[in-house]
């Protein structure tokens, strides 16, 4: 019982920075033009020929949410949000599995479903500075993509090429190349959409059935 407990303390607490992290901006994003292969875009017809629109389903707004102008002017956060999602998603699926074959640290004697394997570990006691850590990551990765928060807060910069971290030349490839990028950034975010169901899927089934995948 004490297991189950504090698996739902962690969860929960993951959830927030999540929620925290991801948050929809507070006033509405003024967006430049949509010259390069995958800014922040003013108009529904660009989103529609932005990076991610892929075949079978095309372009997919069951919701009609583009269609709101509010909305549109969030398209920028939404794509960022859903860009780092997918490459989290891209480490830990592969993470789950490995850890569960191969699990040298901590002595290797963590040896539990990946869903269980933290909490058999001492970083179960000092959880609070793991996420302290996690939100420092993340702290940096926003001063290159969010607006100064005095002045609007959780808004993109117009600037700012959709998952960009200025680390490997994402950029400097988008003005040179721009189809070259478009392909390469479409192959990450349909990957990333992948990884995100994956890791869903194994955590719920974990969660069901506490064995290892």
């Amino acid at each position: 019982r004490d297991q189950g407990q504090s698996i739902h303390r962690t969860m929960l607490a993951s959830i927030y920075v999540g929620a925290v992290a991801f948050s929809a901006p507070m006033a509405p994003v003024r967006h430049a033009s949509a010259a390069r292969a995958a800014p922040a875009m003013a108009t529904l017809a660009e989103i529609k020929a932005d990076s991610g629109v892929t075949a079978p389903l095309g372009y997919f707004d069951p919701l009609s949410l583009m269609t709101n102008p509010a909305q549109l002017e969030k398209y920028s956060l939404y794509k960022e949000s859903e860009i780092k999602h997918g490459r989290v998603a891209m480490l830990a699926a592969p993470g789950f599995l490995i850890a569960e074959k191969f699990h040298p640290l901590f002595g290797g004697n963590v040896d539990a479903p990946s869903i269980l394997a933290f909490q058999q570990t001492p970083l179960q006691t000092i959880w609070p500075i793991v996420l302290l850590v996690i939100g420092a990551i993340e702290g940096y990765s926003s001063v290159s993509t969010y607006k100064d928060p005095s002045t609007a807060a959780w808004s993109i910069k117009e600037d700012h090429l959709a998952g960009d971290l200025g680390m490997f030349g994402g950029a400097k490839q988008a003005k040179s190349n721009p189809a070259g990028y478009k392909a390469l950034a479409t192959k990450e975010i349909n990957n990333g959409r992948l990884a995100m169901m994956a890791i869903a899927g194994m955590v719920v089934q974990e969660l069901v059935f506490h064995v290892k995948l």
